[in-house]
């Protein structure tokens, strides 16, 4: 668990993984439990969904219960994530500020707008209110997002392919504006 922990310099290697251990156990109690069985994911699974959703929101945390609950509802009608941070993860070039169709040809299990379900591990280290995001979900009918024009970095987010690429198409005229590549 991602955290600030004391240990002296003489804490050997089985000390430290045994804290580490303690401090994933405390984390992970039953109330914890029970909402990742509740919405069909494993500890893990929920971390690596956690990992996504805290990518694909840096700065605006309050909206990760939201961006959670489309991902899960994604999930729940077998597509596919879509995700562009799972994307820029595969692709390795974290500087990519846009994604095109031509990064979607690349192979990796991380390519979720290639292959369903989430992929086999997080894309970076899920913080603890991330992970609470996603057990404490928002429940709604969203199926699609896209950022906002501008530098806010909020998400507009849409019931209908319609919906999107109206949303995507005014994002992209933004980014064009920009001179964002």
């Amino acid at each position: 668990m991602p955290n600030t922990y004391e240990f002296y310099w003489d804490t050997d290697a089985e000390a430290f993984v045994e804290k580490m251990a303690d401090a994933y156990k405390r984390f992970w109690n039953a109330d914890r439990k029970a909402k990742a069985k509740a919405i069909g994911l494993s500890q893990s699974e929920v971390t690596t969904l956690a990992s996504i959703v805290e990518s694909e929101q840096r700065r605006h945390p309050d909206e990760w219960p939201m961006i959670a609950g489309l991902y899960l509802n994604r999930i729940r009608k077998n597509w596919k994530l879509d995700s562009d941070p799972t994307l820029v993860f595969a692709l390795g070039d974290f500087s990519k500020r846009r994604v095109y169709n031509e990064d979607k040809k690349v192979e990796s299990p991380y390519n979720t707008y290639k292959y369903l379900g989430l992929p086999p591990g997080p894309i970076r280290i899920a913080s603890p209110r991330a992970i609470d995001a996603v057990l404490d979900h928002k429940k709604h009918d969203y199926m699609f997002m896209c950022a906002k024009p501008g530098m806010g970095s909020y998400h507009n987010f849409a019931k209908t392919l319609r919906q999107h690429n109206a949303n995507a198409r005014k994002f992209h005229q933004w980014q064009n504006k920009e001179g964002i590549h």
